[in-house]
């Protein structure tokens, strides 16, 4: 592969000035649009060598063959360009997203000559006000018929309205008292738009202003012995605070805010967005964006926030992110036009701001474990990710059971591998199974110790073959019989694909293990983490699968399987050995054990210390602390 690209400009042809770039393919397809405050800047870094870019971004320069830009006079006027060019041409190497559902919104549809308010899945009703997006259809429901008490607008369909214009009688909710439209003959078109215009002050965030004004209407009315009218202000009353009942107090009562928690990987983010107006949780909304290219915390806040607000016409004051994207103040002008007003975009450091942007945070959280197991949950996704993998490692039939091996240590002590193993694309728990390894130099050899030990159990005849527990490195149970009657599993079936955590060190430490063992008929791959690669053995460039790959789904929940389950097993046996050797050491209870474990962190540690060191700890004195020393010396 050649370092450099043949259509990459000469550094003095790109302009300092800001503006907006796109990266075509030979077809004139738009792969890519990206801003920047200086052009030249920002493109000299997708043109360094080859070898130093992150490999989806090596991926799309590969693939383009040509870049062009175009200057503006200001870095607003860029994000603006920006935004309309990602909407115009949908770039394929731009984030994607994707809502997780269609959601429900509340709409007033402002440009009828008497507006109605609806439940609609619409976003492009001309001129309607929207409000939401609510969890569930009912919820929308049962906000209108609680709001319609205290704000009497029309709710009938415009053939009803017509109709009941035109016959002077008045339509069904009409009658029945749920829709106050100028139809019901009660209000004119006039008051019937003031009734509207309240409601949606109301539903922005209004609610101190109605409490208020309704509470003062009904004390007045008692006094002057108008009951009737009293008990009308205080149905409405009822009805606001029954929908301020279904929403809790978040932030302060005068505060409108967005709020956006994300969480991410290499491939993929999940967004949820929640929308605060009158200090309350108005409304909720999942986004999962579908990341190409390398992007920073920052840059995906950025791209979040064009998304959200390209097209918005309820743009609150404030905006919490979890990062600061790097053209903040350029983002704030550019939402200050679309508002009419100040806004601010900031990072929710403390307190209830704090609070519930961690509640968002682990919401999204939540989402994106969902969105990565949600194919491999289903037999067709399942299906597919093992026919992915078989072409894209050029097996000869699918990887029906794949076994993934991860190392892990603490400092280069307690050094411990586990074996996950995967078959028709789903986990047997039941085989899982966790090695010891008592000495090694680095990872590699750790990795080549376990696959050998794993590898021998194939070569052993069945009637020999041992039974062992899925999470010790022994055998279980005292003759075949027995272990056979407690249904253990064993380890003579022989796996298709064997997945090593790592790059290209460890899968040929995997592969120099399957040689020296005789098993070259198993395929052995790695999957590193920083960059999702997938390494096969001999080769010096990795195979990349395409981010919605069900493959790389299936590769990557192995990884995090065989992780989790390494740390712990590493963790457990930790404790064992902190355990097992400080309880030997006279006058040394379990409360000092956990205090010099807290200081030292492990017994190499301690085991490294001096009594002055370990008479530091609270409660070690100076003869306590040289039993100590000299108990651990002789270990």
């Amino acid at each position: 592969m050649a370092d450099v690209l043949p259509y990459k400009p000469r550094t003095g042809e790109i302009p300092t000035d800001p503006g907006v770039y796109r990266f075509r393919d030979a077809n004139g397809r738009v792969l890519y649009v990206g801003k920047a405050k200086n052009l030249r800047q920002r493109l000299s870094n997708y043109f360094a060598p080859l070898r130093t870019l992150h490999e989806r971004t090596r991926r799309m320069v590969t693939t383009a063959a040509s870049v062009e830009w175009t200057v503006v006079p200001t870095d607003v006027d860029s994000l603006q360009l920006e935004y309309m060019w990602i909407k115009e041409y949908d770039p394929p190497f731009n984030v994607r997203y994707r809502d997780d559902k269609s959601y429900p919104f509340m709409a007033v549809t402002l440009a009828d000559e008497a507006p109605r308010v609806i439940v609609t899945r619409n976003r492009k009703i001309p001129g309607a006000r929207y409000f939401g997006p609510y969890p569930k259809v009912w919820a929308v429901h049962e906000t209108i018929d609680l709001m319609i008490r205290a704000f009497p607008i029309r709710t009938c369909s415009d053939a009803s309205y017509k109709r009941a214009m035109q016959t002077g009688r008045p339509c069904f909710p009409g009658q029945i008292g749920k829709c106050g439209g100028p139809c019901s003959m009660t209000v004119s078109i006039e008051e019937h738009r003031a009734m509207v215009d309240d409601f949606i002050a109301f539903m922005a965030g209004g609610d101190e202003r109605f409490t208020r004004e309704l509470t003062k209407r009904m004390l007045a009315a008692s006094a002057a012995m108008d009951y009737e009218a009293a008990a009308k202000y205080r149905d409405k009353l009822a009805a606001i605070e029954a929908v301020l009942g279904k929403s809790a107090l978040v932030l302060p009562a005068d505060e409108d805010a967005d709020l956006f928690g994300i969480a991410e990987d290499e491939l993929a983010a999940a967004v949820q967005h929640f929308v605060i107006r009158g200090g309350r949780v108005r409304g909720v909304r999942a986004l999962t964006i579908e990341k190409e290219i390398d992007i920073t915390g920052a840059e995906l806040v950025d791209q979040v926030l064009q998304q959200a607000y390209g097209d918005a016409q309820d743009v609150p004051r404030r905006i919490l992110v979890p990062t600061l994207p790097d053209d903040a103040t350029e983002l704030e002008q550019w939402l200050r036009e679309r508002r009419g007003k100040k806004v601010e975009i900031a990072v929710a450091h403390r307190g209830q701001r704090a609070d519930l942007m961690r509640t968002a945070t682990l919401n999204a959280q939540q989402a994106l474990i969902r969105h990565k197991t949600r194919r491999t949950s289903d037999y067709v996704a399942r299906t597919q990710a093992l026919t992915d993998l078989q072409e894209a490692l050029g097996m000869e039939e699918a990887p029906l059971r794949i076994e993934c091996f991860d190392i892990s240590h603490l400092g280069g002590t307690n050094v411990v591998a586990s074996m996950v193993v995967f078959e028709d694309g789903l986990p047997r728990k039941d085989q899982y199974r966790s090695f010891n390894i008592a000495e090694t130099t680095d990872d590699t050899d750790s990795m080549y110790q376990v696959l050998r030990r794993r590898l021998a159990h194939l070569d052993r005849p069945e009637e020999e073959q041992e039974v062992l527990d899925p999470t010790t490195d022994e055998v279980v149970g005292e003759d075949l019989g027995e272990a056979t009657a407690r249904r253990k599993p064993r380890f003579a079936y022989p796996p298709q694909l064997l997945l090593v955590d790592g790059g290209k060190p460890q899968v040929e430490a995997a592969a120099r293990a399957l040689h020296d063992a005789g098993h070259t008929e198993i395929a052995v791959c790695g999957i590193a983490k920083r960059l999702e690669e997938v390494w096969l053995p001999g080769d010096d460039f990795p195979v990349i699968l395409p981010r919605t790959s069900e493959a790389l789904y299936l590769l990557q929940r192995l990884r995090d399987e065989a992780h989790r389950f390494a740390i712990t097993h590493q963790r457990k046996r930790r404790k064992k050995d902190i355990g097992s050797v400080l309880a030997e050491v006279p006058g040394l209870g379990a409360s000092r054990i956990k205090v010099l474990l807290k200081h030292f962190g492990s017994v190499t540690a301690l085991r490294a210390a001096d009594p002055s060191q370990i008479q530091e700890v609270q409660g070690i004195g100076p003869v306590l602390a040289q039993t100590i020393h000299s108990h651990l010396s002789t270990r």
